[in-house]
């Protein structure tokens, strides 16, 4: 089965806020989550908390997933050194 990705509106923001370049290296990876939201290199932000993250360079892409729907949410996007600061609560 495969998921539907959707974007939180600040996600989508930040997303078309980035370079070109960038965002089509990054919508790679995003495309990629609809047929498996969960790769190899996703790793849990915390036990607690349902958010994973995944890199791409020197980007990240945090997202839910919710299984009882097949959705992945995009929560943020973002430069490494700035995307964990702003992590919605």
């Amino acid at each position: 089965m495969a998921y539907r990705v959707e974007f939180s509106r600040r996600a989508d923001r930040d997303f078309r806020a980035l370079a070109r370049q960038v965002q089509e290296r990054l919508r790679q990876r995003i495309d990629a989550l609809e047929r498996d939201p969960r790769p190899v290199d996703a790793e849990r932000l915390s036990a607690q908390d349902p958010l994973y993250r995944i890199r791409a360079g020197d980007y990240r892409i945090i997202y839910a997933v919710r299984d009882d729907i097949l959705l992945v949410l995009v929560v943020q996007v973002g430069h490494r050194r700035d995307v964990y600061r702003r992590i919605p609560g």
